[in-house]
């Protein structure tokens, strides 16, 4: 067993968890559509906060060679997983059937769910910064990477549900686009 394997055991362990979670809270609100409307802004968080636990997952097997086998690693790692998994239990509530719609409950959480995605991702490229080198800053990366950051922080701080369903089209359209855009 590589470092990388013995290292990602745990966090790929984890991020899975996140996506069942998320994936589960989607499936009991479908399966509560008769009572309760899952809306766009709640569907639009939970597809975020998976393409960023996808992506995340993606940028750990790009740095596998360079990640070393040490406790701040593994415990830096837990924390980070551990975020994502709390990140996507918070998009969907225990029980649906306790909301009308479910966009009062994305009103509570979405501060949390996308600050601790926020976070994630700050320690993300602080990490890749240590282990490779800091991403440059040419149009692209000013696109796909660093506008990321301003666009969570305001999506964090908006009061209008209208400027926060915007920026998290903003941040999910990243995902496809950086997979296009070399």
């Amino acid at each position: 067993m590589s470092g990388f394997e013995f290292v990602f055991s745990l966090f790929g362990l984890i991020l899975g968890l996140a996506l069942a979670e998320g994936l589960g809270g989607l499936a009991r609100a479908m399966k509560a559509s008769h009572r309760v409307r899952i809306g766009w802004p709640t569907a639009l968080l939970g597809l975020f906060v998976s393409c960023d636990v996808v992506t995340f997952w993606m940028y750990g097997w790009a740095v596998r060679d360079l990640i070393p086998i040490s406790w701040p690693v593994l415990f830096g790692g837990f924390l980070v997983t551990a975020l994502y998994f709390v990140a996507a239990s918070l998009v969907f509530p225990d029980d649906p059937e306790e909301w009308n719609d479910l966009g009062a409950h994305f009103d509570k959480q979405h501060r949390r769910v996308i600050g601790a995605v926020l976070l994630c991702n700050i320690a993300l490229l602080g990490t890749v910064a240590w282990l490779a080198a800091f991403p440059a800053f040419d149009l692209r990366n000013a696109v796909v990477t660093w506008s990321f950051f301003p666009v969570s922080a305001l999506a964090i701080a908006a009061k209008d549900r209208r400027v926060v369903v915007g920026c998290l089209v903003w941040l999910i359209a990243l995902y496809p686009l950086s997979a296009v855009w070399h």
